[in-house]
Parts: C-alpha cells; sequence; structure tokens
C-alpha cells in the first residue's frame, strides 16, 4: 500500500492543448473574471453597402413596379430604411414592409428579404442586444 510521508495535499496536475481562459488546480479556489459587453460596430463601409443595397432595391422596384405600385412601394422602402437605422432596429416595421411586399409586390418580395436579411442589418440587430436577436429570429427568421 502507498504511504505517503508528509501530511496535507498531494495535488497533481497537467494542463496541455490550446488553453483559452483561466485554470486554476487546487483548494479553495475562487475565481472571478469580468467581461464587458462586447461592442459590435457597423463600419462606415458596411453601411455604405447596406445603402448600396437599398438603392438597387429602389432600382429594381422602379424598373418592375406597375405604375400604381411604384410609390406605394418605394414609400415602403423608405419605411424600411428608417426602421434599419433606427438606434433599435424596428422589426416589427420590418416584418410588415417584408409581409407588404409578399402580398402586393411579390417580384420583389425576394430582394425586400434579402435586404431584411442582409449582414450588415444582422450586425445592427445584434448591437441592439440579445432581446432584439432573439424578436428578430421570432418575427423574421422564417424566410
Amino acid at each position: 500500500m502507498f504511504k505517503r510521508k508528509h501530511s496535507g495535499d498531494d495535488i497533481e496536475a497537467h494542463v496541455t492543448g490550446p488553453v483559452q481562459g483561466q485554470v486554476a488546480i487546487g483548494r479553495d479556489i475562487a475565481q472571478q473574471q469580468s467581461v464587458g459587453a462586447m461592442a459590435v460596430e457597423v463600419t462606415p463601409d458596411e453601411r455604405a453597402q447596406l445603402q448600396q443595397a437599398l438603392a438597387e432595391l429602389r432600382s429594381q422596384i422602379t424598373a418592375l413596379a406597375p405604375p400604381e405600385r411604384c410609390g406605394p412601394a418605394l414609400e415602403r422602402i423608405d419605411e424600411l430604411e428608417e426602421a434599419i437605422a433606427a438606434p433599435r432596429p424596428d422589426l416589427t416595421t420590418m416584418q410588415y414592409v417584408r409581409g407588404w411586399f409578399a402580398k402586393h409586390l411579390p417580384a420583389v418580395a425576394g430582394s425586400v428579404a434579402g435586404v431584411v436579411i442582409h449582414p450588415v442589418v444582422g450586425k445592427l440587430v445584434a448591437a441592439a442586444g440579445d432581446a432584439a436577436v432573439a424578436q428578430f429570429e421570432q418575427l423574421l427568421g422564417d424566410g
């Protein structure tokens, strides 16, 4: 039988591989870690990409929409742009606009959905926090 020659704890540990974060080995260890909120920033180039997507959408509407639908469709795109640019993106307006196009101008509905799920819009929603992301998935995640 193994007999120890000293009293107290005998702790042995081996940490290998790519370790990220804290590691604690021993008895009665208390650790605290403060992680600040992750700031999601949208760059000017990304904003320009989103503006380009909206401009292309407006051009597509002008080319494809019947005259009686063109004005109202462009008004909906203005609403969409305003909803996206709000300090906290207005997701219910985004859902409404997407639905309006599905009902009134289906030829452009896919392009509108493409703007709604644009990666820059995703970053703006993420910057608004977890609740906004959950609401986005609930309201707009189904296509």
